[in-house]
């Protein structure tokens, strides 16, 4: 087999497997929380917003924007440790090479 066709035939191997890594990162969660865990983020480790949790002593009618920042954090840290396990997950499958697209 030339060069090139062993090359194709390597790509689409890897192309078969990250499709496999995203279908199961759909499935992986992640969490995170902020102001002592008032507010909690779940994501899925394909780049969505899975659930948020508020406790109710912590809404506050007349602080708006302290809810509105505890929010906020937990969301983008939820976010980040989701970013992280996709990465890692996809550098296994792409043994850590850059794939325009992926992240």
């Amino acid at each position: 087999m030339s060069s090139l066709g062993k090359l194709v035939k390597q790509a689409t191997r890897i192309q078969r497997q990250m499709e496999a890594v995203q279908e199961q990162l759909a499935g992986l969660t992640v969490e995170a929380s902020s102001g002592g865990g008032v507010v909690k983020a779940v994501a899925k480790c394909n780049g969505t917003l899975s659930s948020i949790k508020i406790d109710p002593q912590v809404i506050n009618p007349s602080e708006p924007q302290l809810l509105e920042d505890l929010v906020l954090a937990a969301v983008n840290a939820a976010l980040e440790k989701a970013s992280e396990v996709s990465k890692a997950e996809m550098a296994k499958v792409t043994g850590g090479l850059p794939f325009p697209g992926l992240m």
